[in-house]
């Protein structure tokens, strides 16, 4: 039961990063993230940067949506994660084509990290490892709840699953 649970959670991982670019990098190795216009990450921060300078008060406005859209999936997670399975599915009926050839690059992909999972775990290494260069602050606070995570796991292991790394949701 383990292997298809994996093989669901990679599927799953790899249409959210399709229907949601900015997910792509993050953890699907050999993932990229370069949204329909071809827009490289960098310059698409910066362009987001740009208009909020531009646009303060809309600015604050998307991130209180932002913000409120998180506390609400903090509460209710399974409708997040059924609303976010709708969107890609919708995704998938209005680009056939698109869908068609990110499954099987997912499942090249999938095939290659099976064969050779070291160079997998390498590679997503590295790419953390580049994140954290790029994005010391927010780094630094993901590995401060990463730690908290696993200070909890460990004063009450119950609350997390069996074989769970810390950190990855409970």
């Amino acid at each position: 039961m383990k292997p298809l649970l994996m093989i669901a959670a990679a599927a799953f991982t790899v249409l959210a990063t399709q229907a949601v670019p900015s997910l792509a990098a993050e953890g699907i190795p050999g993932a990229t993230v370069r949204p329909d216009s071809g827009m490289a990450p960098a310059e698409a921060q910066a362009r987001r940067e740009q208009w909020c300078k531009d646009n303060p008060e809309k600015c604050r406005e998307m991130k209180a949506k932002a913000e409120q859209r998180r506390e609400q999936c903090k509460a209710e997670p399974e409708k997040c994660r059924a609303e976010a399975q709708a969107r890609r599915e919708q995704w998938c009926k209005d680009n056939p084509e698109k869908c068609r050839e990110m499954k099987a690059k997912a499942e090249q992909r999938r095939a290659q990290c099976k064969a050779d999972p070291e160079k997998c775990r390498a590679e997503a290494k590295a790419r953390r490892e580049q994140w954290c260069k790029d994005n010391p602050e927010k780094c630094r606070q993901m590995k401060a709840k990463l730690e908290e995570r696993r200070r909890q796991c460990e004063a009450n292991p119950e609350q997390c699953r069996p074989g769970q790394r810390p950190g990855r949701g409970a």
